[in-house]
């Protein structure tokens, strides 16, 4: 596999790995999300300035207001620290 198709299987086996523990294999929790964030974004959880900071990340990434994260909108999260780090 090229690099680019090994980085889309890491994201999707990320999502995965993490959204088979609680509630729907195919959607991240509130508690899903958050212990996805510690543990594969630590840096980026560090600098958060509270915890209430999961709360009003998860509220903007749920676009359709189902009080999860499916896998189209985990992607913009994906794609909006990528663009971040990109930009720097």
């Amino acid at each position: 596999m090229t690099e680019l198709e090994t980085a889309i299987c890491l994201i999707m086996n990320v999502f995965d790995k993490y959204s088979c523990t609680e509630g729907k294999k195919d959607t991240l929790t509130k508690g899903e999300l958050k212990t996805l964030m510690e543990k594969e974004l630590p840096e980026i959880m560090r600098k958060a300035k509270s915890k209430d900071d999961c709360d009003k990340l998860m509220k903007d990434l749920d676009d359709n207001g189902d009080d999860e994260v499916d896998f189209k909108e985990f992607l913009i999260l994906v794609s909006a620290l990528t663009f971040r780090a990109h930009s720097r």
